[in-house]
């Protein structure tokens, strides 16, 4: 223990840079390794293939980072009001604003340089979720929250409304407990999906990608069937049904907003997006410049136009 690092070093350092959320837990294998491998071997992943080619790479972070000993768990909040407007694109909170992996990733990079300094003989890997590793397990371990029904990590206090970034070291860190919680019986997410996506499948929750709205209109590339087509509703990017009905993403009496709006300038400069109209006619050049910086470019030129088409034709059902 005397050789450890002590965690409240690296916690002041963190929350400095602007993260709201911050644990360390130890590099060994994810435990949820087998669950995940048979949800992908499920088809439960749909057509994102990236999950089958680093399916063997999520097995350790030593895979990522030769000698790992600590994973330091940062969550920075991006909630905010997002209101609906008919006759125009209604994005997921997440995707409102600059890229999260770029914003993520320059903060984790900031702890990196620091820590480097003061520890030249460590080495440091920032990871967002573009790097394949079982991030949730791991800010589960480090005291960030726990599995909601959803799938989401949910924060006790916090709610679900955060990005998670990890910053993999050979330094060895002092640990943070374990997240403890738990949904009971609580169903609100699973009555509200649209698409019931949600189901408890061999002892765990899980969310079966070739029904999710988010995963239709985001990484899903081909035609959409007409079931599938009316329940997107509204959402043109993402979807948010399954947090916006969490009651840990309610208000309580004694504490009016768990997640209270975000304070990163980088989600909250919104993108301004033209209508559904504008945006289903509009030309390769015109969504190449919409979309720069934008989570909303990781859906491509065409499937936005679909998404665009889908939300005219189900408001005019209305």
């Amino acid at each position: 223990m005397n050789n450890q690092v002590p965690v409240s070093d690296i916690s002041n350092i963190s929350l400095e840079i602007g993260f709201d959320l911050f644990g360390v837990c130890s590099a060994e294998p994810p435990e949820s390794y087998s669950v995940y491998k048979k949800w992908v071997e499920s088809g439960y992943h749909g057509d994102m293939k990236f999950m089958e080619k680093s399916i063997d790479l999520r097995k350790s972070p030593e895979f990522i980072l030769k000698g790992a000993k600590s994973v330091i768990v940062v969550g920075l909040n991006y909630y905010q009001k997002n209101e609906y407007r008919q006759g125009y694109p209604y994005i997921a909170k997440y995707a409102l604003g600059r890229d999260y992996h770029k914003v993520l990733k320059k903060k984790l990079i900031k702890i990196s340089n620091i820590l480097s300094e003061r520890f030249p003989e460590a080495l440091f890997r920032p990871c967002v979720d573009s790097v394949p590793i079982l991030e949730r397990e791991y800010a589960k371990r480090a005291g960030l929250g726990w599995y909601g029904k959803n799938t989401c990590l949910i924060n006790t206090r916090r709610g679900s409304w955060f990005f998670l970034g990890l910053l993999l070291t050979t330094l060895d860190i002092e640990k943070s407990q374990p997240a403890v919680g738990g949904c009971g019986t609580c169903r609100k997410c699973i009555d509200a999906c649209p698409t019931g996506a949600i189901a408890y499948v061999d002892g765990t929750w899980q969310v079966r990608a070739l029904d999710c709205i988010s995963y239709l209109t985001i990484e899903y590339k081909g035609t959409i069937s007409e079931s599938l087509r009316k329940k997107i509703g509204k959402w043109t990017v993402g979807c948010d049904i399954c947090q916006d009905v969490c009651p840990f993403n309610q208000p309580r009496s004694h504490q009016p907003l768990r997640s209270p709006v975000t304070k990163e300038y980088d989600f909250l400069n919104k993108r301004v997006w033209p209508s559904l109209v504008d945006i289903y006619r509009m030309s390769y050049e015109d969504w190449d410049g919409l979309t720069q910086g934008s989570p909303v470019r990781r859906v491509g030129y065409e499937c936005l136009k679909r998404n665009a088409e889908i939300n005219i034709d189900n408001e005019r059902e209305k």
